[in-house]
């Protein structure tokens, strides 16, 4: 089977390309509205980038073709396009029912946290506040903006600063407690995973590859 994404329509691109690059990691994205009101909105086209800088990635969109205010930039782009300013915070278990939420489609302009009733922390080098639920909290600042057509831009955003929440990290060693750690990763269309099973596969010398061969080949 064999898709040229050319001959696709938009919403197919998504749908497929969505639904085989999983589970993605979930940005829940603070920025400031005009007005000030802080808005939150679920991303998981984001990932890492790099350490030095230390960068991370948004794809942010314009509002779909159903909606009353088609091909308009969604709040977050128009925030983050007017300041520069926005604040990565990562979604766990508990973060799951109002991260949802979040993606309900409010009228433009209106927060998101407000109408939640999200608890904030402020920030300590950019104007929009954390999430106070959020486990690690990316302070970021935008570096630059890709713009590839009216549908679709990727801001790259430099970390300054990150908020922990106490009991995840090692501050000596940095190693995250991956058993008080419990992210939330993005599948297809509603669906999520949890991230109940883990293993541990160290990556080996040339000579030990040498020695023992490609692991699928020996019992584990």
């Amino acid at each position: 089977m064999y898709f040229h994404l050319a001959d696709l329509a938009r919403k197919q691109r998504y749908k497929l390309i969505a639904g085989a690059v999983v589970p993605r990691p979930i940005a829940l994205v603070t920025s400031l509205n005009a007005d000030g009101s802080c808005n939150a909105a679920p991303f998981s086209a984001f990932n890492y980038m790099s350490e030095d800088p230390p960068l991370l990635a948004l794809g942010l969109q314009v509002h779909p073709d159903e909606s009353d205010r088609a091909g308009e930039p969604k709040d977050t782009a128009a925030n983050i396009a007017r300041s520069g300013e926005f604040v990565v915070n990562i979604v766990d278990e508990p973060m799951l029912p109002d991260m949802v939420d979040c993606a309900i489609a409010f009228p433009p302009g209106e927060s998101e946290v407000e109408r939640l009733g999200l608890a904030t922390e402020p920030s300590l080098h950019v104007a929009p506040p954390r999430l106070a639920a959020s486990p690690f909290a990316f302070e970021c600042r935008r570096k630059v903006t890709l713009d590839f057509g009216p549908f679709r831009s990727i801001v790259i955003g430099e970390i300054v600063g990150v908020h922990v929440r106490d009991g995840l990290v090692d501050p000596a060693t940095l190693n995250v407690d991956l058993d008080r750690f419990r992210p939330v990763g993005r599948l297809a269309g509603t669906w999520y995973a949890f991230q109940g099973d883990r293993t541990s596969r160290p990556v080996r010398t040339a000579a030990a590859f040498a020695q023992d061969g490609p692991l699928r080949t020996r019992r584990s």
